[in-house]
């Protein structure tokens, strides 16, 4: 049997499984995630008259997002984890009651730092069990999108203010089986990303200036969430509106209130005391 092509893909391995000739006995020792969720069996063999024989097992897990820009999304920044043991932090988040795991990729050009690239999504991609929400703060991203797309990513962000055809990006994206998401940057007017609404699935506000972590809230950013909440209910769109900056447990509030459903977390979730605790906090504000 050839392996199906992902979708989305979360993956997940499956430590033990037993099956009875007639399929009615399953014991699984795993995780139990929340629904609603697709499992794609990969690589079965079976023998003639297809009695079960256990050879190889390869399991992909492919949970759905939110069926709708009114669900909450917790999403945890990579960037303020521990990076000499991603698989390790990542795992601590999933734990602690994350939703999605946020990539922040720089370049050193469109923002004046350098994070990562491919490698470490494709890392998370491969040790761990979640949707990769991953943000190109990178020049061009229509250049560097095919080594995202084939890393792992769920989910891509462009940038509106970065150098590239942004309606191509975004049709390239979704082409790929990926959610296609424009961020804004808090200088620039709303009014930017206005011609591509129809064709996103995320629009992310950044609430800080990007390029560095652990900066305070941007509560001017506010009256913008708010007018792109509007828009998506005049046009009759359904697009998620994420936050990404400051996010904490008072400030998640905030956005909630403008609009906001995905909210990106970084220091108030990996460096709190309680990470579920912080998670459950934003989620409740």
């Amino acid at each position: 049997m050839s392996p199906a092509v992902p979708v989305l893909p979360w993956h997940l391995e499956l430590l033990h499984l037993e099956l009875s000739p007639a399929f009615g006995t399953w014991n699984f020792e795993t995780w139990n995630f929340p629904r609603p969720w697709h499992l794609e069996l990969r690589n079965l063999e079976l023998s003639p008259p297809w009695h079960l024989e256990l050879l190889t097992w390869n399991f992909k897990l492919r949970r759905v997002i939110p069926p709708t820009f009114r669900d909450r999304v917790i999403a945890p920044s990579l960037l303020a984890a521990d990076f000499s043991k991603i698989r390790e932090e990542t795992t601590r988040a999933i734990k602690a009651g994350a939703d999605w795991m946020h990539l922040d990729v720089m370049d050193g050009h469109f923002v004046d730092n350098i994070s990562f690239g491919p490698a470490v999504v494709q890392a998370v991609h491969e040790t761990n069990d979640i949707f990769l929400d991953v943000h190109l703060m990178i020049s061009r991203p229509d250049h560097f999108l095919p080594r995202f797309i084939a890393a792992g990513s769920d989910l891509i962000t462009v940038h509106v203010e970065a150098e590239h055809d942004v309606a191509e990006t975004l049709r390239r994206i979704r082409e790929a089986g990926c959610l296609a998401g424009l961020a804004i940057n808090p200088a620039t007017p709303v009014e930017a990303v206005l011609p591509f609404l129809d064709q996103i699935d995320l629009l992310l506000c950044m609430t800080v200036v990007p390029g560095f972590g652990g900066q305070a809230f941007m509560e001017e950013v506010l009256p913008k969430i708010e007018t792109a909440a509007r828009w998506r209910d005049e046009r009759g769109l359904s697009y998620h509106i994420e936050v990404d900056g400051g996010i904490d447990a008072v400030t998640a509030g905030l956005c909630a209130k403008a609009g906001a459903n995905v909210l990106v977390a970084g220091s108030s979730t990996f460096r709190a005391p309680d990470m579920a605790a912080a998670v459950k906090a934003i989620r409740d504000a």
